[in-house]
């Protein structure tokens, strides 16, 4: 099975920048929205999670949160197995 991961950030948010890393770091692939080049992703970001911070995570389609929780699943191995590992 493909993995399907999505964030949604900018291109200077810090923690968009570790959770990227973080993900390269791991061997994940990533589709990757960045608000300031893409503001009317911003809306649908909005709308797919109800959150306005960035970064927002996304695995198949189910949201993950920010990079907190992104850690917060790989300290507690759910990461891999959301990331089918």
């Amino acid at each position: 099975m493909t993995v399907k991961v999505e964030i949604y950030g900018t291109s200077f948010c810090r923690h968009c920048v570790d959770a990227k890393a973080f993900l390269k770091a791991k061997g994940v692939d990533y589709e990757e929205y960045l608000l300031d080049l893409m503001p009317l992703e911003k809306d649908a970001m909005i709308e797919r999670c109800g959150q306005k911070s960035i970064p927002q995570i996304f695995i198949n389609d189910q949201h993950i949160g920010d990079f907190a929780d992104l850690k917060a699943l790989d300290s507690n191995g759910k990461l891999d197995e959301l990331l089918g590992g």
